[in-house]
């Protein structure tokens, strides 16, 4: 992996990327529908032009695309996501998620600035959420030295960063290290903007599925220092935290 004095991650060779991207821009392009398109890109507050591929669509044309390939190696993740960034149509970033979920396991933890640079390129709640959730959080889960990325992540000046770090722990479960969750919650519990108040909502409640007990006695403590979205979402199913 290249890294420029400027911090970006260079796209590796990588000749598995040269074939799977050849038949994604084929099977992809044949498929556009540019009826669908426009209305996709409004929805998505046009942060990228589309294909307007639905979600089923986009789905089946990915098994075609990868069927028969090789399983990739990190430098081919690396490229093949990267390559895809650099495609315009957000359907193509899609299928780069769809592949790093898929193969987030062949990564080591020197896949993290990978993630993160995915994060903060064309950024929007679309690619960021799942990037973070099953992608950065199987790295940190399997490499606890990269939880010291995370506290670096949380208070980074790109939301989108910071709301990362926020959801990388959305699917730990019993596995959730509750004071770091907990501690990135209150770092951020004065942000202005919406996404990262949902955000701090969103992992909460999550991890309420898993020790109610726990979340409701951090927001009975901690209560008056998050915005009303937060907490609403936090205790959204199990109830209001308890009163002194």
């Amino acid at each position: 992996m290249s890294v420029t004095g400027a911090g970006t991650v260079g796209v590796p060779h990588s000749t598995l990327a040269d074939t799977l991207l050849a038949r994604l821009t084929a099977t992809y392009g044949a498929a556009a529908d540019p009826a669908r398109a426009a209305p996709m890109r409004a929805y998505m507050k046009d942060v990228a032009p589309f294909l307007g591929l639905t979600t089923p669509v986009r789905r089946t044309l990915s098994r075609t695309v990868v069927e028969g390939m090789p399983r990739p190696d990190e430098t081919d993740c690396t490229a093949v996501a990267l390559r895809c960034w650099q495609l315009p149509e957000r359907e193509y970033h899609y299928f780069a998620v769809d592949y790093l979920r898929r193969h987030v396991s062949r990564c080591s933890s020197g896949f993290l600035p990978v993630a993160r640079q995915l994060v903060t390129t064309v950024s929007w709640w679309d690619t960021v959420d799942l990037i973070a959730a099953h992608v950065v959080g199987p790295l940190v889960a399997a490499d606890p030295g990269l939880k010291a990325g995370m506290d670096a992540w949380i208070v980074d000046d790109d939301l989108w960063v910071a709301r990362a770090a926020l959801l990388h722990q959305l699917r730990y479960k019993e596995r959730t290290d509750v004071e770091r969750l907990f501690t990135y919650c209150l770092r951020q519990s004065g942000h202005p903007d919406f996404f990262i108040r949902k955000a701090i909502g969103w992992c909460l409640r999550e991890y309420a599925k898993t020790d109610p007990d726990a979340v409701r006695a951090f927001l009975a403590r901690e209560r008056g220092r998050f915005a009303p979205l937060s907490v609403r979402e936090a205790l959204k199913n199990i109830g209001p935290a308890a009163t002194a």
